[in-house]
């Protein structure tokens, strides 16, 4: 049985592909360890809670087979699907598009934007209402962070490098731009002031615990 569109709306839906945690920022691998995974996932949240909150937005849905990722999304008021038998960004967004009714804007984010405020999506989903399609590009230039399509039926995913050559590429705040997959982005993320899940994780990561017990007071 075919599942059920979710209800066109004015209101934009963001599709959010995730990989498994685990999976996931191989490149700060070699420098963080066994920490890749959790701050993949932080980013996840982190983005996710600012897309929940940002205004004009109806709907989130996750597409991912990671079973957290997927849990967490419902408990953050969310939804999600999984990503199904093709992988990649690209395959999971228009997985995520045809879940939705077909003339519904939908937005596409990359899912390790930590540094992502409310306010700065808000802002970007006004301007690409001019546009029938989208993009933002990373803050390299050479990627793309979010993709944009006034019909999810007309969705044309275009993540990696060099990506998303023929569409408008809109300006768009440093949340947006910012992706963190080396530990040269991170240090710009941290910089600019990292979500609140994304912080703890990079806190627990850099302090000794005597440090830690040391300002919070509580043993460790």
């Amino acid at each position: 049985m075919t599942a059920e569109p979710f209800r066109e709306s004015v209101l934009w839906s963001v599709v959010l592909p995730v990989r498994p945690f685990g999976a996931a920022k191989q490149r700060l691998a070699r420098h963080s360890g066994r920490h890749h995974a959790e701050l993949a996932h932080a980013f996840y949240l982190d983005t996710l809670r600012a897309a929940r909150a940002a205004p004009g937005v109806g709907l989130v849905l996750v597409v991912t087979d990671d079973p957290l990722a997927a849990r967490q999304a419902h408990t953050l008021g969310a939804a999600a699907v999984p990503e199904g038998r093709r992988a990649g960004p690209d395959a999971a967004a228009l997985a995520g598009a045809a879940a939705l009714a077909p003339g519904s804007p939908v937005a596409v984010l990359a899912s390790d934007l930590p540094t992502l405020r409310p306010e700065e999506l808000a802002e970007l989903l006004e301007r690409a209402r001019r546009h029938r399609r989208a993009r933002v590009a990373d803050h390299t230039g050479a990627g793309t962070t979010v993709v944009t399509a006034l019909r999810a039926a007309e969705l044309v995913p275009s993540f990696g490098r060099a990506s998303g050559a023929g569409e408008p590429v809109l300006a768009a705040g440093s949340g947006l731009r910012l992706d963190v997959d080396t530990p040269a982005d991170l240090a710009r993320a941290r910089a600019r002031g990292l979500g609140l899940f994304s912080a703890a994780v990079l806190d627990t990561w850099v302090r000794p615990p005597a440090a830690r017990a040391r300002r919070t007071g509580v043993p460790v």
